[in-house]
């Protein structure tokens, strides 16, 4: 009956990896495609900057989030503090960025 249990539970493991490692090799294909295209609209200079900024900016934005669900694991329990700690520094970032902005332009 043990073996039959540890056997089942080996499967659902094995099955669980392979699934999480799918899931990150999809999202390191987009983040390499996300890389090639935002230096293929630098270098080509194609687009105008008012379009051309904010798109690069959400790209960015978008690898920023594969990294911190797919390659930190900050989607998985217990990493619950770290992720709260990881969103507080984003913020403060942004809050910083943008009272920087404020004082520039004042």
């Amino acid at each position: 009956m043990s073996e039959i249990t540890n056997n089942k539970a080996d499967t659902f493991r094995r099955q669980k990896h392979k699934e999480e490692m799918k899931k990150q090799l999809i999202s390191f294909a987009l983040m390499i495609v996300f890389t090639l295209l935002a230096f293929t609209i630098v270098a080509t200079n194609s687009l105008e900057k008012m379009f051309a900024i904010p798109l690069l900016l959400i790209m960015a934005l978008v690898q920023v989030a594969f990294q911190f669900y797919f390659f930190m694991h900050l989607k998985e329990k217990g990493h619950e503090m770290p992720a709260v700690l990881m969103y507080g520094g984003v913020w403060a970032a942004l809050l910083t960025l943008a009272a920087l902005g404020v004082i520039t332009w004042w």
